[in-house]
């Protein structure tokens, strides 16, 4: 508590040292288009000749101290309906481009590409991005937490790239009723990014330093209307679905199973900031499998959301906390168990606050004897200062009707519920962030100890990385609708690292980064210990290399197999030591053919030792065809029963985008560890803007002797009406 008391005034001292925006100074002012715009990726309107111009881009990599060799000029403009852009993105006379495919949201590093990150509340947190690579590729998403984007969310909007010898044009038309702005508010935060990875050379409109993004919101210019932006007017998508598909179970020996359904999906705009989203019967056959590891944790590893409802200001809700202790995990509602419907209210009631209500309601199961549960989950966020927040989340898991009978072979909470408290702080400048935070679970049978606490802050500049953070989980704290792989600890975690910068030559940067992480009973027994240090060279052509070293100590606290392959286990309260290296290199992304490896070699549990490499390979037949492989071998050696064991993993993966509205995708998982074989392939038809055909075909098979274990093939039929 001590802690606790001293870390809040210090995380409002920086605050008020740092409060004014950074790039103030660099404007773009837009004006309504008195004409037609046709987006076909040719300047030849009457609106582009009257636009102003953003050009003059800063370096933000690999140097951030001189404007950019590569020239790039911006324009927008506007009409009642719809935001308008277009971005002149020069390069030397007859030089290619260089992309991965057509795929939508592609990975911002492997792509020549234009992007834009837009503040509609200039309140530097949340925002917008669009952009495209130059072959065509849409690139849409949220942003959130001052800088970040997700990329799952898609939604209504059109755009056209056109290529030139000396330059590629990206033309956009956005729909005011795609994107969420307040009413009236006449300046809007602003910046461009531009990657031309022929040169290696990322660039930006306002001036953003080289550690961080360039969707850094602390370092947007300001968009300045002549007059507020038009009202979007009524504003209410339906989006039915219509599926039909076929299922075999062949390790149940039953007969194939016939599928018809049908839901329906629906977006009110309460203001145009604010949206109801609605589902009923909701189905997510179509999002794409988790990519498959080879486990060797003692806890439950993190998989992402990809179903689409939860994800528009999903944020508001996911990231609540920190990666291992998250109150709130949205794939824990319907998992294995039906969706009936829901209903979430959220975004902006004005540039301060900013609201999130949902309620989800699942289905019973009699097969597992569990009962009908809602689910509701309610955020609220004030923000203070210039780019810091405080935020309250709540909530709770109810089982309906549930009374178990004394025969019940499984039994279920009544209730399980969570009330958070934190505050999230980011500097005007973004040197310093951090985050204080206060959880508390209520759950039948679990009183007392059910606290968490824990806080962290970090100092990052060009050359200077230096953090600490402090976890603490009571033993009776629960978070069944979270994702809180460990309690009963307390954690330090404090890093420091720093940057040299050589003046010539082919490395760009080098320079040494330390970490470890303390965990502790709450007794104060230390059970285990992780430190690394790390050696990183960064290379003017985007390559990457680093050097490792490791020391680790466990108690373990439960008994544990150490190949999680279903052998014997080592005893609790065993301790385990060891240490280990490896290296890791990532080459440029310039070149059609990439690679990257990485390896770990040392020691093990029970004084044994363990070599694991993985490699990643990727070919492009630009722009229609990225093959890839990722593959992950382990070598562990261990006393009688385990001996040795090699657990293989192999992903091979085809995308095939015949056109930025045509994909396929094909993968297979050969997992070792869990003796099985998945394959996976994915057409979609884009045929429409949000609305899409997909045929999906899904088969699993045992490694050895090779036996199939299910099979599924799934056509639907999605459509985005506006009312």
């Amino acid at each position: 508590m001590r802690v606790f008391l001293f870390f809040l005034p210090v995380f409002f001292s920086f605050q008020l040292a740092f409060a004014q925006k950074e790039n103030e100074e660099y404007q773009l002012h837009i004006k309504r288009t008195t004409s037609a715009i046709l987006i076909d990726g040719v300047m030849d309107e009457q609106a582009w000749e009257e636009a102003e111009v953003a050009t003059d881009f800063f370096m933000v990599l690999p140097m951030d101290t001189s404007f950019a060799k590569v020239k790039t000029e911006v324009r927008m403009s506007y009409d009642s309906e719809n935001l308008y852009l277009i971005v002149n993105c020069f390069h030397n006379e007859g030089q290619k481009y260089m992309v991965e495919s057509l795929k939508r949201d592609f990975v911002f590093g492997r792509n020549d590409n234009f992007l834009l990150f837009m503040d509609p509340f200039d309140d530097q947190t949340n925002g917008f991005s669009f952009g495209a690579n130059a072959a065509g590729a849409q690139w849409d998403g949220t942003m959130y937490e001052g800088g970040k984007v997700d990329l799952s969310w898609d939604n209504k909007w059109n755009s056209v790239v056109k290529n030139y010898p000396d330059r590629w044009i990206f033309e956009a038309a956005i729909p005011f009723k795609t994107i969420r702005y307040k009413k009236g508010i006449k300046t809007w935060g602003i910046n461009f990014s531009r990657l031309d990875i022929i040169i290696a050379e990322k660039s930006s409109w306002a001036p953003v330093p080289r550690q961080f993004p360039t969707a850094s919101l602390a370092y947007t210019g300001s968009l300045l209307w002549d007059e507020a932006p038009p009202d979007a007017g009524a504003n209410i998508s339906v989006i039915p679905y219509l599926l039909g598909g076929l299922s075999k179970d062949y390790d149940a020996r039953k007969k194939a199973t016939y599928r018809k359904d049908a839901g329906i999906d629906a977006k009110i705009a309460v203001t145009s900031s604010l949206n109801l989203d609605l589902t009923v019967n909701p189905d997510f056959s179509q999002v794409e499998v988790d990519r498959q590891v080879t486990n060797l944790d003692r806890f439950e590893l993190f998989f992402p959301e990809r179903r689409q409802f939860f994800l528009e200001n999903g944020d508001h809700f996911a990231n609540f906390g920190y990666g291992t202790i998250r109150p709130f995990f949205s794939r824990r509602i319907g998992l294995n168990v039906p969706i009936s419907f829901g209903a979430r209210l959220s975004g902006k009631i004005n540039k301060d606050w900013r609201i999130g209500i949902m309620d989800m309601q699942t289905g019973k199961v009699d097969s597992i004897e569990l009962p009908a549960q809602n689910f509701a989950v309610v955020a609220l966020q004030r923000r203070v200062f210039s780019r810091s927040n405080i935020g309250l989340l709540f909530v709770n898991k109810q089982s309906v009707n549930y009374q178990p009978a004394d025969s019940a072979k499984h039994i279920y909470s009544s209730f399980n519920r969570n009330l958070g408290f934190e505050y999230n702080l980011a500097s005007a400048n973004n040197l310093w962030t951090g985050k204080f935070m206060l959880l508390k679970s209520f759950s039948p049978g679990r009183p007392g100890k059910n606290w968490v606490h824990a806080a962290n802050l970090q100092y990052t500049s060009k050359k200077w990385t230096i953090g600490w953070q402090h976890e603490y989980i009571g033993r009776n704290y629960s978070a069944e609708v979270g994702y809180v792989p460990r309690t009963n600890y307390i954690k330090v975690n404090p890093l420091v690292s720093r940057l040299f910068f050589p003046k010539g030559g082919k490395v760009l940067s080098h320079g040494p980064r330390l970490l470890t992480n303390y965990y502790f009973s709450t007794s104060m027994n230390q059970t285990d210990h992780e430190t690394i240090f790390i050696y990183l060279l960064n290379f003017r052509d985007q390559s990457l290399f680093d050097v490792w070293a490791g020391d680790v100590f466990i108690d373990l606290l439960q008994p544990f197999d150490p190949t999680n392959s279903g052998k014997d286990t080592l005893a609790r309260g065993t301790k385990h030591r060891w240490k280990a290296w490896g290296i890791e290199y990532i080459s440029k992304p310039q070149s059609r053919f990439t690679f990257g490896f990485s390896t770990r070699f040392g020691g093990y549990y029970a004084d044994g030792n363990r070599l694991n490499i993985t490699t990643d390979l990727g070919y492009r037949f630009q722009p229609y065809v990225n093959i890839a492989i990722n593959t992950s071998y382990n070598n562990i050696d261990l006393p009688l029963p385990w001996g040795r064991t090699d657990l293989w993993l192999i992903g091979p993966r085809v995308d095939v985008t015949m056109t930025n509205k045509l994909f396929f995708t094909a993968f297979l998982q050969y997992n070792d560890q869990q003796k099985n074989i998945n394959i996976n392939t994915r057409f979609q038809w884009r045929y429409r803007p949000a609305s899409d055909l997909f045929i999906v075909y899904t088969d699993n098979y045992y490694t050895n002797p090779l036996y199939i274990r299910n099979r599924a093939v799934v056509l639907k039929f999605t459509y985005w009406w506006n009312l």
